[in-house]
């Protein structure tokens, strides 16, 4: 049967609930003496659970056959405050609860005004304590995603010209090309690179000018895209590619001019992926045309431009390649 219930939210409800807890003992013919002996225990577990801090504590008084229990908190934990020699006599138990309940309904303003004030300090100090954790996670999981996002960086990036690599290509091509299948609304152009004889180049300076002619070819393939927006590769060795948001057009006029600052040794090939296509290459098709491209490019002589497959001029300038060759 339960006989009271309290919320130990300050001081003074911890020990008016012990004070309940005494007079239950005498009133039910319990010793009074063991019993304080027992409550001392008693305060010691509902202080370390948050009894008198304002935390609005739960506490009720429990006779179960023979015992008094004292239960606090919503863990099930409580403590035995009497045995008594026999179960107490029932009229005795229902004038015990009469006069627990009438003592507690009788509340002193004062210290309802102090209860109210304490359980606003705690309120007030548990959201602050909350928001300073969750701001404590927010720091904590930005930098966790600054870590990951600057470990995905360099899985992705090429170590010496700074430019994404080919882990990075394979993923940001498939990308780009659901895209511009799915918005219909712009371009896409692949444009592949070959350094010419770049080993050449490499045996007779050496690799220190070799890596320096690599950055330079990284240079100016930046120098003609959009930051943020078009996407620079290199795959290792003297191969590099580029993906641009473009029709082929700008697509040839941006490796041309690539193609002037190396000096025209640079082999190109370039496939597009216009909006109005009704048929639209397959990603495995797109880029075996900008291979195929690159092909005809190197195989025609190098130093030149090729568009979609079309045949390469017998010079450096590419104006008619700027659209792609029309089949029959």
């Amino acid at each position: 049967m339960e006989l009271l219930k309290l919320n130990l939210a300050i001081e003074p409800d911890l020990q008016n609930f012990i004070q309940f807890v005494l007079t239950a003992v005498g009133n039910l013919g319990g010793n009074v003496f063991v019993a304080s002996l027992a409550t001392l225990t008693l305060i010691k577990e509902l202080r370390s659970a948050g009894a008198g801090t304002g935390y609005p504590l739960p506490a009720t008084l429990e006779l179960a056959e023979r015992k008094l229990l004292a239960h606090w908190g919503n863990d099930g934990r409580h403590l035995a405050v009497a045995l008594f020699p026999v179960p107490p006599d029932p009229t005795a138990v229902r004038q015990l609860y009469q006069h627990l309940q009438q003592s507690t309904a009788r509340a002193d303003p004062a210290v309802l005004l102090r209860r109210t004030a304490e359980m606003e300090r705690f309120l007030n100090e548990t959201r602050e304590r909350t928001e300073q954790e969750i701001r404590a996670m927010q720091d904590a999981l930005e930098q966790r995603q600054a870590e990951l996002s600057a470990t995905i960086q360099r899985a992705e990036t090429d170590a010496l010209t700074g430019l994404l690599n080919r882990r990075a290509y394979d993923e940001k091509l498939q990308q780009a090309y659901r895209r511009v299948l799915r918005q219909k609304n712009e371009s896409l152009s692949l444009i592949l690179f070959d350094l010419d004889y770049f080993k050449q180049i490499n045996d007779e300076f050496g690799h220190q000018y070799g890596d320096a002619y690599l950055n330079k070819m990284a240079h100016a393939m930046r120098e003609v895209v959009r930051t943020d927006v078009d996407l620079l590769f290199r795959f290792g060795g003297d191969e590099f590619a580029m993906l641009l948001f473009c029709d082929a057009q700008i697509a040839c006029s941006k490796a041309m001019k690539i193609l002037a600052q190396m000096n025209g040794k640079v082999s190109i090939g370039i496939a597009c992926i216009a909006p109005d296509d009704s048929n639209p290459p397959e990603l495995e098709d797109f880029i075996h045309t900008a291979d195929k491209a690159l092909y005809e490019a190197k195989n025609a002589g190098r130093g030149r431009v090729v568009v979609n497959g079309c045949p390469p001029s017998s010079g450096t300038g590419c104006a008619h390649f700027c659209q792609p060759r029309e089949t029959k």
